[in-house]
């Protein structure tokens, strides 16, 4: 295969991490022009392409070379990995990008007696992941059988053609709407970036190592507040002593005051009002909460 100049990322082309994933990328500082087929975006502000697909394509995409990185679930990822051949190419996490989240569970008719994994021995067990439940059930030491479906599984049990299943969970709705619990949780999955374990050595290793410190730096900061206050030196300790964690405060003296100091602090998640009332009472004043939108180390 010919080697391109250009790096290109396979997503999924329409779901639930479709515009997280976009948006992701545009705060990293990628712009993209769409085909008219709308299954390929061009770069416009560096050489970085996507290729939108259905998710469960996504790993052998990377695979076979013809993506050099994926934005999937881990969920796919790590069912591709557990059902491929020897001879496919090793892929691997490199980063979890925080949204998606659900897990991977096993759940059965809520009448059933259901007390450990090796209650399913015997049973019939539908999924959409054979290769992960396979996986779980063998740790486990249990011996079930596993029907393989493609979609609605949480409906097998009632058309008799499962026992219990092994299916994604978000909020439980869907599981309590068919008469059916959790019971066991296989993997906790999340939208993830993928990739060869091998990094390539020409120009698309390097955008790839720019993506993922951009990246680092849009995670890092999504969650985060910058804190502003001003107090006393007196008050100082004591100010410090409440807020949330993250890197040391940055302190400047306010003009005029010198018993005053300016307290700048990046404060990891929502800083909450009992927090900032807490603060005040130590002793700070002037308050602001500000989110942050980059952050490069």
């Amino acid at each position: 295969m010919k080697p391109r100049d250009r790096l290109r990322i396979a997503m999924q082309k329409s779901g639930r991490l479709t515009e997280p994933a976009l948006d992701l990328l545009n705060r990293c500082g990628l712009t993209f022009r769409q085909s008219r087929d709308k299954l390929f975006c061009f770069g416009e502000g560096e050489p970085v392409d996507l290729l939108l697909v259905r998710d469960d394509d996504i790993p052998g995409l990377i695979a076979q070379g013809v993506c050099d990185l994926g934005i999937v679930g881990r969920n796919v990822l790590d069912e591709f990995r557990c059902t491929a051949s020897e001879d496919v190419a090793a892929l691997t996490e490199w980063r979890p990008l925080g949204f998606g989240r659900c897990r991977l569970s096993v759940a059965v008719p809520q009448d059933m007696d259901y007390r450990q994994p090796q209650d399913l021995g015997g049973l019939r067990i539908a999924t959409s992941y054979p290769g992960l439940l396979n996986h779980w059930l063998k740790a486990q030491s249990v011996d079930a059988a596993v029907v393989t479906l493609a979609g609605s599984v949480e409906i097998a049990p009632k058309l008799g053609t499962a026992d219990a299943i092994c299916d994604l969970v978000q909020s439980g709705g869907t599981l309590v709407a068919n008469q059916l619990r959790e019971t066991d949780v296989l993997l906790e999955s999340e939208a993830v970036l993928a990739g060869p374990q091998a990094l390539p050595t020409d120009e698309r290793g390097d955008m790839i190592n720019l993506l993922l410190k951009r990246l680092d730096g849009v995670i890092q900061v999504r969650e985060s507040r910058l804190l502003l206050l001003q107090t006393s030196r007196t008050a100082l300790d004591a100010v410090t002593r409440l807020l949330p964690g993250g890197p040391q405060p940055t302190l400047l003296p306010v003009a005029g005051q010198p018993d005053q100091l300016m307290l700048q602090a990046l404060c990891a998640g929502e800083v909450s009002w009992r927090q900032l009332e807490e603060i005040k009472k130590a002793g700070a004043r002037e308050m602001f909460v500000l989110p942050v939108e980059k952050m490069l180390a």
